[in-house]
């Protein structure tokens, strides 16, 4: 079964800054993923309903939103030296996502926003993410091999999992999209992989293309 996946266009949108804390206070905060379906959002926070739980996140001027038409919109903003997109212009209550976020004093920063296909169980929320280095020993529609200091790692692909490599377009089964993470990350590459584990299994989240092997 073709897997397709997503590649994420990254922005900082021009979010309302509220006085928490500064990004410098999270430099040493461990990042972790929630997915879920949203219940409230706003510029300044989101929740979402993740499993049976819910989750509460600040929204400031480093909450990137990873929405092709927010980046287009940010941009154009720029050159008019207005206001870029906002957090609230383009996710709904009931929208799917996920967010990557630092908990830093008990309160939880968002610093990525993300439409997914699916708001999942939950179970994910609050493992923390792990990037693994390395060269790709094999690629196919459903899971990656990864050469990485010395042992072969083995993560899973799905079609959340973001490919950042040049010329990779965003697909998705909605829009009938064909391409594949083969198309654009080959035997031979040296790769960044996100990745969460849980039950075993290790489920790449985002694969970044460092140098390309052709």
């Amino acid at each position: 079964m073709t897997v397709p996946f997503r590649r994420v266009v990254t922005v900082a949108i021009g979010l309302t800054v509220i006085g928490v804390m500064g990004a410098a206070r999270l430099v040493n905060a461990q990042t972790k993923e929630a997915r879920g379906s949203v219940t409230a959002v706003s510029n300044t926070s989101l929740t979402i309903a993740s499993g049976d739980r819910n989750f509460t996140f600040i929204v400031d001027g480093n909450t990137k939103l990873e929405v092709k038409a927010a980046a287009k919109q940010t941009r154009s903003a720029g050159q008019a030296n207005n206001q870029g997109a906002t957090i609230a212009e383009y996710i709904r209550v009931g929208n799917p996502i996920l967010v990557r976020y630092q908990e830093v004093s008990g309160a939880n920063h968002a610093l990525s926003v993300r439409p997914v296909s699916t708001a999942g169980d939950g179970a994910e929320a609050h493992d923390p993410v792990k990037i693994a280095n390395g060269t790709v020993k094999s690629v196919s529609l459903s899971q990656l091999t990864l050469a990485s200091e010395g042992r072969d790692i083995t993560f899973a692909v799905n079609g959340d999992t973001d490919v950042l490599t040049k010329g990779a377009s965003k697909t998705t089964k909605a829009a009938g999209g064909k391409t594949t993470i083969a198309d654009f990350v080959h035997n031979g590459d040296t790769v960044s992989i996100t990745y969460l584990e849980s039950a075993g299994t290790m489920t790449a989240s985002q694969v970044r293309v460092r140098i390309q092997n052709h």
